[in-house]
């Protein structure tokens, strides 16, 4: 498939575009912003008018340096838009990390469905869309009744650009409560909210929802029957590429602000919906068992913005000294969710590698013991920032049953979504783990097993 594709990515942290050619995925341009929230009124909630002039100007940009032959879109989870009958929001899009749906936790406890139906464990603040809507409709009693349609986050960027409405089949799939993956249908909890007929038409993520807006041709200068592809969850963007190229078993880790892991074929291990495993619904609709937290956030609260090179003295320091960072740094979510963070031994000062080291130790440690817990078996695959980290993965590499790998790319998402458009996944070097010495090897897992003790495991 020939043409370049841009890839419209809204992480948790920042906003992405990027230009991949199709014919080798080879990432032309990158541009970025912070995804910055909004304080309100009427409560936290992404800056979405911001983004929209930033993708418009990046797209005319890339149409103008290199032509755009289609768009994809990837976004973070636990996100959704609720548009009024002439297509505007409804209401502010909620930031998933505001704490208002606690508020009435019990009584949407009350109606949503178990674990079982939905694989979707309960999680905190609004990290499941069903709580985000149950307390926005407690809120604002008028604003069930001004909602026409409720659309999943990337593909309301997808109706602004083409005016289609339309959810996806990995958006719902993503700890939502809203949708049963073994049955592929929504799950009882649409009707419990009222919502019957309002959520948007589920679709396949590589489905077309249709040729750009006049508007959107006119300010970008794309040729008007750009197509927009439906778009994906972005860990199950992380996840496509490998879905076309590997034989399971396998498992990938997509790091960014979240860490998820997932599991290919592994062993059929019960998900502990308590500690924030849970299931994955993938581009093809298949049940994905998956773990996750919050590593690119914790990497960055524990580092405190002082990353550093590590050289090998410094890891030899902190693994001979056992100094040790315990989870959770960000304890409102993870498989250690509910833990204090706490440091074994003295803690290393700010700034310096043996901080640096342990940390890229400890985010390695609880990758693995997510890994674990969905049993993950055969090769593994790291995707996005922490396939550069040389301590993360010589760690992970000690501990994996399998071989490691890293993916390259700057955007460990963009891949996966431009692959949405055209058939087939070229052929892709993968960049091995750092040869680990035996000895080396020993010592890592020794440190693991004091990590494990130290926690009670």
């Amino acid at each position: 498939m020939a043409g370049n594709v841009a890839v419209i990515d809204i992480g948790k942290t920042n906003a992405k575009l990027a230009l991949v050619r199709r014919c080798d995925l080879s990432e032309i341009a990158v541009l970025k912003r912070p995804n910055a929230v909004l304080s309100g009124p009427p409560y936290p909630h992404f800056d979405v008018d911001g983004h929209w002039d930033f993708i418009l100007e990046g797209l005319a940009a890339f149409q103008a340096e290199h032509g755009v032959s289609a768009i994809s879109v990837t976004t973070h989870g636990a996100c959704a838009a609720l548009l009024a009958a002439d297509g505007s929001l409804a209401a502010p899009i909620l930031d998933y990390e505001h704490a208002g749906p606690e508020e009435l936790a019990a009584e949407y406890d009350a109606i949503r469905p178990d674990f079982a139906e939905t694989g979707s464990p309960r999680l905190g603040m609004g990290l499941n869309i069903g709580a985000q809507l149950f307390w926005q409709f407690a809120q604002d009693q008028s604003l069930k009744s001004r909602v026409a349609q409720v659309v999943t986050y990337p593909q309301y960027w997808g109706h602004r650009l083409t005016g289609v409405a339309a959810t996806d089949v990995t958006s719902l799939g993503c700890h939502t409560d809203l949708w049963a993956p073994w049955e592929g249908a929504f799950s009882a909890l649409v009707a419990r909210l009222g919502l019957e007929g309002k959520i948007a038409p589920p679709r396949r993520p590589s489905d077309v929802l249709g040729p750009i807006l006049p508007a959107v041709a006119a300010r970008t200068g794309l040729a008007p029957d750009t197509p927009v592809l439906c778009g994906i969850h972005d860990s199950n963007a992380s996840l496509l590429p490998h879905l076309l190229r590997q034989e399971a078993p396998f498992g990938v880790v997509s790091t960014g602000t979240w860490v998820i892991a997932m599991a290919m074929g592994g062993d059929p291990l019960p998900l502990d919906g308590s500690r924030d495993m849970l299931i994955n619904v993938n581009a093809y609709s298949d049940a994905v068992p998956s773990a996750r937290f919050m590593g690119g956030r914790e990497h960055d609260l524990a580092l405190r913005g002082h990353a550093v090179e590590v050289d090998d003295a410094a890891l030899a320091r902190v693994l001979e000294s056992g100094v040790m960072l315990l989870p959770a740094v960000v304890p409102e979510s993870g498989i250690y969710r509910g833990h204090a963070a706490r440091w074994i031994g003295e803690e290393p000062a700010v700034g310096t590698p043996e901080r640096a080291a342990a940390v890229g130790l400890y985010l390695a440690l609880v990758t693995s013991r997510c890994l674990r817990g969905i049993g993950q078996k055969g090769p593994l695959i790291v995707e996005g920032p922490f396939g550069k980290n040389r301590i993360y993965f010589e760690m992970l590499s000690a501990l994996s049953p399998g071989p490691v790998f890293a993916s390259p790319g700057q955007t460990g998402t963009s891949e996966g979504a431009a692959l949405l458009w055209g058939k087939g996944a070229p052929a892709q070097a993968l960049e091995p783990a750092p040869a680990v010495a035996l000895d080396q090897a020993e010592r890592l897992r020794a440190y693991a097993r004091k990590w494990g003790a130290a926690l009670g495991s």
